[in-house]
């Protein structure tokens, strides 16, 4: 049975939605996928008539999935916003608020492939490990790879109507796009559509009690970035780095980026410092050695340790097995003492100071 039409799909979401405008539709075999824009005044209301859209697109002839996400329309000619009165700097409280969470820490790299999320799971299930509430966000819209590496399979289940229970394994609760469509589905959305989405997979999820969340976060230093530098309230930022030059000079990016929005730098981490051979276990240095380290005290931000490029950690990625969850790995002693010195920095951070403040970039 082949998929509905695009002129179907408008139509059936149109006909549920009251205080929406049908925006952009995509399409891939089942898997439908549907912005609803809504005036930035209306969105507290919107989150019902979303939840129908999605029920009306689903039931129709050869849809598998659907899924819908809220952008914001602004009207035609909007007044200027002004910061409130007595704040020069422009920041504003129109924040993400998670009562539950104590620490909220991004997990980010100025490039693509350097492992970040792999270090981000592992440090999660460590983390846990040491008895902490923990909570693990994946951010990336384009290429969420939590599902994966986390072994986990099937779909959130819904807290009365408004919220989503995060998945759980490994002691972890765990929230990604990936939990709502399937693997092969491409997700060819704007900007404004992944903003949406990136804000309801933190924002409308019942996180409960937590220590720490870490956010997954994309690549790079664009809009999901911002985005969640501006509207939740980071304790700080790991950045994620290889012993590489053309790597430390994205890393060093990244480090800027936060600095400019005011989250604090918690630590660098050097992944795939040393390749162990699977079969001599000698070590040789791929990427070079020790240039995360340097880097981070050039910059004046803590060292939090090094991950070792195995063949093992790969397997386990994989496979859905944290190697943080298996005492005899190197590469989860390696993720396990990272872990206790990020949750150090973190105490400290909490001891010192609020978290960061709300910077509003236009």
């Amino acid at each position: 049975m082949t998929g509905p039409t695009e002129t179907d799909i408008r139509t059936a979401a149109q006909r549920v939605a009251r205080i929406a405008r049908v925006g952009g539709v995509a399409t891939k075999g089942g898997a439908v996928q549907v912005s609803l824009e809504v005036d930035p005044g209306q969105a507290e209301d919107a989150g019902s008539e979303r939840r129908a859209v999605e029920a009306a697109l689903a039931a129709l002839p050869g849809v598998t999935s659907a899924t819908v996400v809220l952008t914001a329309e602004r009207a035609a000619a909007p007044a200027p916003e002004r910061p409130p009165a007595g704040n020069a700097s422009g920041r504003t409280s129109g924040r993400i608020e998670l009562p539950g969470v104590k620490s909220i820490v991004a997990v980010a790299s100025g490039k693509g492939g350097v492992g970040k999320s792999t270090v981000a799971v592992n440090l999660a299930v460590a983390l846990a490990r040491q008895g902490l509430a923990v909570g693990l966000m994946d951010s990336d819209i384009f290429g969420p790879s939590l599902p994966r590496m986390m072994g986990i399979a099937g779909k959130p289940a819904l807290d009365g109507e408004k919220t989503l229970l995060p998945m759980s394994k490994w002691g972890v609760a765990c929230m990604s796009i990936g939990f709502l469509i399937s693997e092969e589905t491409a997700m060819i959305w704007r900007g404004p559509m992944v903003m949406s989405a990136v804000q309801q997979l933190i924002g409308d999820v019942a996180w409960g009690e937590l220590d720490i969340l870490l956010i997954d976060m994309p690549p790079g230093t664009g809009d999901a970035q911002l985005t969640l530098s501006q509207r939740v309230p980071l304790t700080g930022a790991v950045i994620v780095s290889t012993p590489q030059d053309i790597a430390l000079l994205d890393a060093r990016r990244g480090i800027s980026m936060f600095r400019k929005v005011e989250v604090p730098v918690l630590g660098v981490v050097e992944n795939m410092s040393v390749f162990v051979c699977p079969h001599c276990g000698e070590g040789t240095h791929i990427f070079g050695s020790g240039g995360a380290r340097a880097e981070a005290e050039k910059l004046g931000a803590p060292f939090l340790g090094e991950a070792p490029l195995e063949l093992d950690l790969r397997v386990r990625c994989d496979a859905g097995l944290p190697a943080a969850a298996d005492d005899a790995s190197p590469s989860g002693r390696a993720f396990r003492e990272i872990a206790a010195r990020l949750w150090r920095e973190v105490e400290a951070r909490r001891a010192t100071g609020p978290a960061a403040p709300l910077i509003v970039m236009e």
